[in-house]
């Protein structure tokens, strides 16, 4: 069973076992159909996609102070019978891939262990190491049965924005956001309308938890990383711009062994939606 990460030539040894679902991922916040595109062009076997913005978000509310967000989380059953749809058991390992490092395949690992799915990996390295490896691509989709896939006791937590409105005063929780650094600043107006970030969040950008051919680094150098940051995950709120790339931090933290740290759904995207909520911006 796989939990957290799958390289590549672990997956390619697996690719037409029948308890064995694939989910490309692939996705562009400023072009919502660069995903199913390059699916399209070429995927991994027996792969089926997984799109962002429809299946693995809920629908958007009007922007003002009741927005949930640019990705508000599913409706429950809504993404427990898309999982079936894609042929998800519950004795199913998903495999969970995209071609930026994780940045949206860690939100369909996130969602899996939400309902309570714990065999759910994503490709270290995603589609560049799988190329890397001289694996092919293929055009073609191949139909699966319906899956009979059950929900079952969440293994993950969420706050809301009330409960990131309450931490301001008493700080008890490290919020960490995982945006780059110039959209933290509230240098990037391109993504994010208004720019800045939560009131004492500190910045742990996705792309820290990669080595430098694009897979995670190791459990101890994770380790290091996030114990500079928070004494213990359960004091952890992790957030982003709308509650996806937040997800690839929470992932690192499962590699590195540090469980129970909690997500944001709603994320900066919800946060500056309000007026009336602080924002900071700067370092």
């Amino acid at each position: 069973m796989y939990t957290t990460l799958i390289q590549a030539n672990e997956l390619a040894s697996h690719l037409n076992d029948s308890d064995w679902v694939i989910l490309d991922c692939r996705h562009d916040l400023l072009n919502p159909t660069a995903g199913s595109d390059a699916f399209a062009t070429g995927h991994i076997q027996n792969a089926q996609f997984a799109d962002i913005d429809t299946a693995l978000s809920g629908p958007k509310t009007a922007r003002g102070p009741a927005f949930t967000g640019r990705h508000p989380l599913p409706d429950r059953n809504a993404l427990l019978a898309a999982l079936r749809g894609w042929g998800v058991d519950d004795d199913t390992q998903v495999v969970a891939y995209d071609g930026q490092g994780g940045m949206f395949a860690a939100r369909l690992w996130w969602l899996l262990r939400w309902v309570g799915h714990p065999n759910v990996a994503v490709l270290d390295g995603g589609l560049a190491a799988w190329q890397a490896q001289g694996l092919p691509l293929v055009t073609p989709v191949a139909p699966r049965p319906v899956g009979k896939l059950t929900e079952k006791a969440s293994l993950v937590r969420t706050v809301s924005v009330q409960d990131v409105v309450a931490n301001l005063e008493t700080q008890a929780l490290t919020v960490i956001d995982a945006r780059a650094p110039d959209r933290y600043r509230g240098e990037n107006e391109t993504i994010d309308p208004v720019g800045g970030h939560i009131p004492g969040a500190k910045n742990r950008f996705f792309k820290d938890n990669l080595q430098a051919d694009g897979r995670f680094k190791n459990a101890e150098e994770l380790r290091r990383d996030f114990s500079a940051l928070v004494d213990a995950p359960q004091a952890a709120i992790l957030q982003c711009g709308s509650g996806v790339t937040a997800c690839h931090n929470l992932l690192a933290l499962e590699v590195a062994g540090l469980s129970g740290a909690a997500l944001y759904p709603g994320s900066w995207s919800e946060w500056c939606a309000d007026p009336a909520r602080p924002v900071a911006t700067g370092n």
